[in-house]
This record gives structure tokens, C-alpha cells and sequence, in this order.
């Protein structure tokens, strides 16, 4: 069953012609971090290698792409946890770095902490020899017009979140049994200056332990945070629940608790894996047995060999 790698490309509503390049995104971004597994890498070097390919698709809500804050401006957050030692590094609020879940890791690594954000954390990119990229540089044209057309006073920045595919994220276990997870975002659509959501916070944005199993989550950010949603699917798992059940139940109780959609990509030790999500479309991928699996609609599940091109 190992190693396993399972990828998102966030929870929501894209139309039609974005579609195919988010499940392209996605496809592409399983095959880079798997290669790292198949070579005998660890689960930690496989997520961030698959999140950073994401982060770097104009496709996706993380790195050049990221939506912009009610003042037109970037401003991304990620995490990364190790389920060997429970080690998670974290960034928010960072403005002019191209892979934010890179930096996350450095947290993890370098620092004795588990989150930095705004200033600090671009201090410590300084400091760390990461280099600063001009934020036009992460800002599509996508991005622009939404942000003005959302200026409307009677726009809905929820409902209008769901026009873009959301947060990224990849779970994996890798030869070893070391689980690990890595999820980035650009945030919500029209925030107010300096809001962090749910994916910088351990238990809600992400979430590794050997003993259980790791989840990466997508949706709207506060409902997210309210149920601590990766936490409490493997807590699920704990009580004996299936990845697939276990990530059914937390997602079920994040709608009818506080009305909240979303998705996960969930694994075991054992490498068993889903992705579920109650939204109307997520984007996902996974890589396993040299078998890559993908899909965007509920029920939707293709398969192909992973070195057959896209």
C-alpha cells in the first residue's frame, strides 16, 4: 500500500474552462511529489514538493494566483506537520514570497516556534536566504477582476469565493510509514487586512500523526476553525472509523454544525486514503501502486498509469 501521496487543489465551484486546469494542476503536482517517494524521500519532502507545484499554477488559490485582501493585495498562509515527531511549521499573512509552504517548513526546521506571521515571517525568509518576489508577480488577472467586481456592496465574498478553486494541500505516507501534511493559501476572497483562516492553525488547516493518519483541509476558512476540522476527522479515525467515514462525519458536522462546506484529503498508516468534500466540486489527485486517481465531481473517480502523460 505505501508510499501513498493524495492532493488537493481546494473545495468550491470553478466553471467550466478552469476545470480542466485545476485537475491538470493537480495530476501534474501528484506525479512530482510521488517521484520524490518512489526515489525513497521522505512524506515531508513529497508534500511540500507537490503543494510548491501547486503554488506555482496561476490555477490555484496559493502562491501566484492567491486572491486579493479587500485592499487588492496578496496575503498567503501554509503549514506543514510532521507525524513522526508532531513538529508543524506554520506562516500567515506573508506578502511577497512565491512558496510560502517552503517557509512554513523552515519554521519547522530552523526555529524553535510553530507559527510566524506578516513581518516576522518575512524577516525570517530574509534571514533564511529566501528570496522576496514582487507581489505583482503573484497576481493574475483572474484575481484582479474579482477582487473589483467583489468590491460591490451587495457582493457576497462567501458565495464568491466559490468562483475559484480554494486552498491547497497533500497528505502522504512514505515508505518508512512517516506521515506528513502541507496545505498553502491565498485566503478568502475581499478579507480584511491581516485575516488568517484556518490553514496556518494546527488541528484545523492540517493535521499528521504517525499513530492515526494526516488531513489537509479546503473550504470556507472560520467554519473550518469553529470544528477544528482535521482534528476532529482523526479523532474519528481514532474511535476505529474508516478515512472515508471519518472524513464523511467531520465534514457532515461542519454543515449541519455551523454550516460549513468544504474537503479533505485524508490517509492512514496503512495507506489507505480519500478524498471527500461536501462542496460542489474539489479538485483532487493521488498516486499509489504506480496508479494515479483523480476526479472534481462527487462520485467522479478516474484512474490511469502514472507514467502515461496527461
Amino acid at each position: 500500500m505505501l508510499p501513498v501521496l493524495v492532493v488537493h487543489g481546494g473545495a468550491g465551484h470553478i466553471p467550466k474552462e478552469r476545470s480542466e486546469k485545476s485537475t491538470a494542476g493537480v495530476c501534474s503536482a501528484v506525479r512530482a511529489g510521488y517521484a520524490i517517494l518512489q526515489g525513497g524521500g521522505s512524506s515531508m519532502d513529497a508534500v511540500v514538493e507537490a503543494v510548491s507545484q501547486l503554488e506555482n499554477n496561476p490555477s490555484f488559490n496559493a502562491g501566484c494566483g492567491s486572491v486579493l485582501n479587500v485592499k487588492g493585495e496578496v496575503e498567503m498562509d501554509a503549514i506543514v506537520m510532521d507525524g513522526k515527531t508532531l513538529g508543524s511549521g506554520a506562516v500567515s499573512a506573508v506578502r511577497s514570497i512565491a512558496n510560502p509552504v517552503q517557509l512554513a517548513r523552515l519554521v519547522m526546521d530552523k526555529t524553535s516556534h510553530a507559527c510566524l506571521t506578516a513581518e516576522g515571517a518575512t524577516q525570517f525568509a530574509s534571514a533564511m536566504g529566501v528570496p522576496t518576489v514582487p507581489q505583482e508577480s503573484l497576481i493574475t488577472e483572474y484575481s484582479r477582476m474579482r477582487w473589483k467586481k467583489n468590491l460591490a456592496p451587495d457582493a457576497n465574498p462567501v458565495e464568491c469565493q466559490m468562483g475559484k478553486m480554494g486552498t491547497v494541500g497533500a497528505v502522504a505516507v512514505d515508505s518508512d510509514g512517516n506521515i506528513a501534511c502541507a496545505t498553502s493559501t491565498g485566503g478568502m476572497l475581499n478579507k480584511m487586512e491581516g485575516r488568517v483562516g484556518d490553514t496556518p492553525c494546527i488541528g484545523c488547516g492540517g493535521y499528521a500523526d504517525n499513530k492515526i493518519g494526516a488531513v489537509s483541509t479546503t473550504g470556507h476558512g472560520e467554519a473550518i476553525m469553529k470544528v477544528t476540522l482535521a482534528r476532529v476527522i482523526l479523532f474519528h479515525m481514532e474511535q476505529g472509523q474508516s478515512v472515508e467515514a471519518a472524513s464523511d462525519l467531520g465534514l457532515a458536522y461542519m454543515k449541519s454544525r455551523v454550516d460549513g462546506l468544504g474537503g479533505v484529503v485524508t490517509v492512514d498508516p496503512q495507506g489507505h486514503w480519500a478524498a471527500r468534500f461536501s462542496s460542489l466540486q474539489m479538485s483532487w489527485g493521488a498516486a499509489q501502486k504506480d496508479t494515479l486517481h483523480y476526479g472534481l465531481y462527487t462520485g467522479e473517480h478516474f484512474t490511469q498509469r502514472i507514467d502515461v502523460p496527461h
